[in-house]
């Protein structure tokens, strides 16, 4: 597969693998994704195709932020982003650290769940930002009302830092060390085989 900057296998649900995002070969994957109802937090429900394409050429041209399409065993099926947090998204409303880096992802949606999926696909997002040794923690800032995600977060690792005010959203800032992302996966025993490139 050309273009893979990261891949893991995971026993259950095969070889996850992380491109870089093409907004506009992309757009059509991507726009089903984030309008579907599962996604509600995603909060792009009323957009269309060539809106979601606008909003990932900002992204991707963005100094500050990066979009990755998630394949498993070959076929698009998550999406994640990877932004600094003390210039977008968190700038001035949390403490920023050294080494800090923002992370979403969504996971299509699906009518036939795989057991792990989740897991897996987070679990794949944080190996490919740890790859990097400048990075040290993982910020995160859901909406609060997500719990499902809250407790995804929270057993990959995530401690919660508690609720902040963002314009969109009441967020529930978390952050995930290298050393507990580690810890958590090695006892869950879901850790891949990660190839960084």
């Amino acid at each position: 597969m050309s273009g893979i900057v990261f891949r893991g296998v995971y026993d259950g649900v095969g070889e996850l693998a992380l491109r870089r995002l093409d907004p506009d070969a992309d757009a059509e994957i991507v726009h089903a994704w984030v309008t579907h109802p599962k996604a509600v937090f995603w909060m792009m429900g009323d957009a269309d195709v060539a809106e979601v394409a606008e909003e990932y050429r900002r992204i991707v041209a963005h100094p500050h932020r990066d979009a990755y399409l998630g394949l498993v065993n070959g076929r698009p099926a998550f999406l994640a982003e990877r932004y600094d947090p003390a210039r977008v998204e968190l700038a001035g409303r949390y403490d920023e650290r050294d080494g800090d880096v923002g992370m979403h992802f969504l996971c299509a949606p699906t009518g036939t769940p795989v057991h792990g999926f989740s897991r897996a696909v987070i679990t794949t997002v944080l190996e490919m930002l740890f790859a990097d040794p400048a990075v040290r923690r993982v910020v995160v800032e859901p909406d609060v009302r997500n719990t499902a995600v809250h407790a995804l977060n929270a057993a990959v690792g995530f401690e919660v830092v508690g609720v902040i005010a963002k314009p969109e959203k009441e967020a529930l800032l978390s952050v995930c060390t290298r050393e507990r992302f580690h810890a958590a996966s090695v006892a869950a025993g879901v850790r891949g085989e990660g190839i960084h490139r």
